[in-house]
C-alpha cells in the first residue's frame, strides 16, 4: 500500500512539476492575434492596444493579423485550426455567437474548436433620436411609435449585425412595429439620423458620442445594465421599464481549442494586467469601451449565454443573411 501511495505522490508531483515548466516556458514564441475585421476599426484599434501592453510582459512579440472576410468566418476558421499550443488567439465581437444561428454549416465548431481565454471590453449602445421627433424619453419614445405603428424608422449598421438584432430585441421587448433600416455603418446611419433621413438609430457610444453631446441628436436610453459615465443623465433600458433587457457589444480572447491550461492561465493574467494599467484603462473608456476582465470560466460562459439569447432572437424575428 505505501509503494503504491507513494508512486501515486510521485506521479502527482510529476505533473504539476510539467504544468510549472509549461507555464514557465510559454511563450516560446511569437503570439498572433487574429482579427477578423478590417484593420483601423475598434476591434484591429483594440488588439493592438492590448498586444502591444501584453509584448512587454510576456517576454515575446504579440503579432496582429487581419483576416476579414466572410462575416468574420475566415479569420475564426485561421484560429480553430491552427496548432493548439496557446500561441494562436481569435480577437472575437459578437459576430462569434450570433453566426452559429445565422449559419446551418460553419467550417468549425465554436464550442468544441476553441477555449476562453478572457473578455477584453463591453461596448454599450445608445438609442438616438432626431430632435426633431419632440420625445424626450423612452416612454415618449415609445407611445409616439404605438400611436403610429409602421410609420416610424429604426436604423442600425447591418442586417444581421449586434446592432440589428438588438434593435430587434428592442422592438420585440416594447411591442414596436417599425421600419428597419440598414446602413453600411454605424457613422452613416447616424449621418442619415441627423440630416433627418431616418428617426431613430440604435449604434454603439462612440459612434453617437460626439453628436449627442453637441445636441445634435438626443439620446433616450441606454443598453448596459447600469448608466455610463458619459451619460449619467440618460436612463438604461432596464431602469426605463424592461428589467431584463441588456444588450451589449463584447470584444474577447480565445484560443485554439485543446490549448495547455497552463498557456491559458498565463494569457489570461497578462490580458486582465493590460486592460487594468491605467494608459490602457484611459484610452480605451475615451473610445467608448469599458474594460471587462474576467476567468476563462466567467467568459466562457458569457459566450454561451450569448449564443443561445442570439439565437431565440434571430428565430423569432426570423434574421437571415443574403
Amino acid at each position: 500500500m505505501r509503494i503504491w501511495l507513494r508512486l501515486a505522490l510521485f506521479c502527482a508531483s510529476s505533473l504539476l512539476g510539467t504544468a510549472a515548466a509549461m507555464a514557465q516556458g510559454f511563450p516560446s514564441k511569437p503570439v498572433h492575434i487574429v482579427v477578423p475585421f478590417t484593420a483601423g476599426g475598434t476591434a484591429d484599434v483594440l488588439a493592438r492596444l492590448i498586444g502591444q501592453k501584453m509584448s512587454e510582459a510576456l517576454g515575446q512579440q504579440v503579432l496582429v493579423e487581419n483576416r476579414p472576410g466572410a462575416g468574420t468566418v475566415i479569420g475564426t476558421e485561421i484560429v480553430a485550426h491552427a496548432p493548439a499550443d496557446g500561441h494562436t488567439m481569435l480577437l472575437l465581437g459578437n459576430s462569434f455567437t450570433i453566426n452559429p444561428a445565422l449559419h446551418a454549416k460553419l467550417p468549425y465548431d465554436p464550442v468544441k474548436d476553441f477555449v476562453p481565454v478572457a473578455m477584453l471590453v463591453r461596448s454599450p449602445q445608445v438609442l438616438v433620436v432626431n430632435p426633431a421627433l419632440q420625445v424626450k424619453s423612452l416612454a415618449e419614445f415609445i407611445a409616439l411609435v404605438k400611436s403610429r405603428p409602421g410609420q416610424f424608422s429604426l436604423a442600425t449598421v447591418g442586417p444581421a449585425t449586434t446592432q440589428h438584432i438588438a434593435s430587434e430585441m428592442l422592438k420585440s421587448a416594447m411591442k414596436l412595429d417599425m421600419i428597419y433600416t440598414p446602413y453600411p455603418g454605424g457613422a452613416p446611419a447616424v449621418t442619415a439620423l441627423v440630416g433627418g433621413h431616418v428617426n431613430a438609430v440604435l449604434a454603439n457610444y462612440s459612434e453617437v458620442a460626439q453628436q449627442v453631446l453637441s445636441g445634435k441628436i438626443r439620446a433616450l436610453a441606454v443598453t448596459t445594465r447600469e448608466r455610463i459615465d458619459p451619460l449619467k443623465d440618460v436612463p438604461t433600458v432596464a431602469e426605463s421599464g424592461f428589467p431584463d433587457f441588456e444588450a451589449v457589444a463584447t470584444f474577447g480572447l480565445v484560443a485554439t481549442g485543446g490549448s495547455p491550461p497552463a498557456a491559458i492561465a498565463r494569457l489570461n493574467a497578462e490580458v486582465n494586467n493590460a486592460l487594468k494599467a491605467p494608459d490602457v484603462r484611459d484610452k480605451l473608456i475615451a473610445q467608448g469601451l469599458y474594460p471587462a476582465p474576467s476567468t476563462p470560466e466567467q467568459f466562457g460562459a458569457h459566450l454561451r449565454a450569448e449564443m443561445a439569447k442570439y439565437a431565440k432572437v434571430i428565430k423569432e424575428a426570423g434574421i437571415k443573411v443574403d
